[in-house]
């Protein structure tokens, strides 16, 4: 390729990611994902879950990597979630917005590693997206910050503020259809089993149990992640898509308990559109109402003739352009790790967290573990909801990693419990995968007090061999139960 062309593409691009756009989107968006986050905090608070989830239990599991990581002793977890919600409303009202922000990503990303149990996509999720206003200024515009310093006040924000968002949401939906392409969701599970546990549903409940429109919803999610998402880049569909998008959120609302997931996509799905529309919008409600709008004079232009306050030199163009390449190649490669491992993602769990593996797997299982001291050959059958919540026991009975860190917990207390230098530590585990019969899904004869964790390959996961079968009835009743749980 002519070298020409290479340079004249990247000066294209460079001029194209640094030119001066209206920053009310952005500004917006800031507002919109800071009054989610305090309402976040306003659950946990709320339903009692900081005591539950993180003062109550004796035993957390934990990601692999970051085991050293424990809750703060006492109360102060409630110090912890008061902090986080000072700094979502800083965030909100652009008050010390470059420290929020940072604030803000750490003590959040403290939250999420404390507990495997509690993983959730749309939790990771926030935790990308505060890591990315923690780069852009979304504080010069419509913030206090602005009010407290006028020099750096500017109505106008890079290109590559917007897009930065955009691109990140673009990978979540698009994975978000690319990973039910499979054959359970092709085949209509789990969604069909879900859909039939809430068939007690006013005016929809009914339909919820015909495959017909079943089938519907799970070949339209695909459509509209792989398709739609796409199509909010370009204007002349992206209205239409985003209505077909609200109407899909506010469903998943009321159907399924998923938390602030469904409102924090929605409002993101509004930084597609002009970086002005929120002024848009403004004029046209008041045109609609008669009133008379007062035009103002905009800085983009003299911003941009002064070379704006915010426009950074070549080498900082450089770096930051370097710096989202290499954040969206992550974005990209960080959901593929998956296919590195064998066997079926949704069973061995293996690769599953970060790759927006959403809604594919309903699982459900048992798990018996037997302690056994070699030397006397003494055993002890133990129960795990013994010594975790009952959350966390259901959880780890289906998922190996955690099934294998409390083997260890097991082992480390029974040599403090019984004084025993060797402990073995096997498990009998029967798993249901969408509607699958039982079957193993650790091999009984390891012992697992010995298997260190490891991102390789977990040879003592059993391979799935129960073929795929399509009841929702059986497990009707089942995940109805399963809703009374967080």
């Amino acid at each position: 390729m002519d070298n020409s062309l290479v340079k004249t593409f990247l000066e294209g691009t460079r001029q194209n990611m640094f030119k001066a756009v209206d920053a009310s989107s952005l500004v917006v968006f800031r507002i919109g994902f800071g009054l989610i986050m305090l309402w976040e905090v306003w659950r946990y608070w709320h339903y009692g879950w900081i005591s539950k989830y993180y003062i109550e239990p004796d035993f957390q599991f934990k990601y692999f990597g970051f085991e050293w990581i424990e809750p703060w002793p006492g109360d102060l977890m409630y110090a912890h979630y008061a902090l986080v919600a000072m700094l979502a409303l800083f965030i909100t009202i652009g008050l010390f917005y470059r420290l929020s922000t940072h604030l803000f990503f750490i003590a959040f990303s403290y939250i999420f590693l404390l507990e495997q149990a509690h993983y959730l996509n749309h939790l990771y999720l926030v935790i990308l997206v505060s890591f990315i206003l923690c780069m852009v200024p979304a504080n010069r515009y419509f913030a206090v910050d602005a009010r407290l310093k006028p020099d750096k006040r500017s109505d106008t924000v890079p290109a590559w503020s917007i897009w930065l968002l955009r691109a990140q949401f673009e990978v979540v939906y698009i994975y978000a259809g690319i990973v039910k392409i499979n054959s359970d969701w092709l085949q209509l599970e789990p969604l069909s089993m879900w859909l039939a546990s809430r068939s007690d549903m006013p005016v929809i409940g009914d339909y919820f149990l015909q495959d017909w429109s079943v089938g519907v919803a799970a070949y339209g999610i695909i459509i509209l992640h792989i398709i739609g998402a796409p199509l909010l880049l370009w204007r002349r569909t992206r209205i239409y898509v985003f209505l077909i998008y609200a109407c899909f959120h506010t469903l998943n609302h009321f159907v399924f308990s998923i938390g602030i997931f469904p409102w924090l996509t929605l409002f993101a799905t509004l930084i597609f559109f002009d970086p002005d529309w929120p002024k848009q919008a403004w004029r046209k409600l008041r045109a609609l109402f008669g009133r008379k709008t007062v035009p103002r004079r905009s800085t983009a232009g003299t911003r941009s003739a002064e070379a704006n306050n915010w426009l950074p030199g070549p080498v900082a163009q450089n770096f930051i352009i370097g710096a989202i390449g290499l954040w969206f190649a992550y974005q990209v490669l960080m959901p593929l790790r998956h296919l590195l491992y064998p066997g079926n993602v949704s069973w061995t769990e293996e690769g599953h967290a970060y790759s927006w593996q959403m809604k594919l797997r309903a699982k459900r299982g048992e798990a018996e573990f037997i302690v056994r001291d070699p030397l006397t050959d003494r055993t002890w059958r133990v129960d795990p909801e013994s010594y975790l919540t009952s959350r966390q026991a259901r959880k780890m009975s289906t998922r190996p990693d955690m099934i294998l860190q409390f083997a260890h917990y097991l082992a480390d207390r029974w040599k403090s419990a019984y004084n025993v230098e060797s402990v073995e530590v096997n498990v009998i585990s029967k798993v249901s995968l969408n509607g699958r019969k039982a079957q193993s899904m650790v091999d009984p004869s390891v012992d697992l007090a010995r298997i260190d964790r490891s991102l390789k390959r977990a040879d003592w996961i059993l391979p799935l061999t129960e073929p795929f079968q399509r009841s929702p009835e059986r497990y009707r009743a089942f995940y109805r139960a399963q809703n009374q749980y967080r």
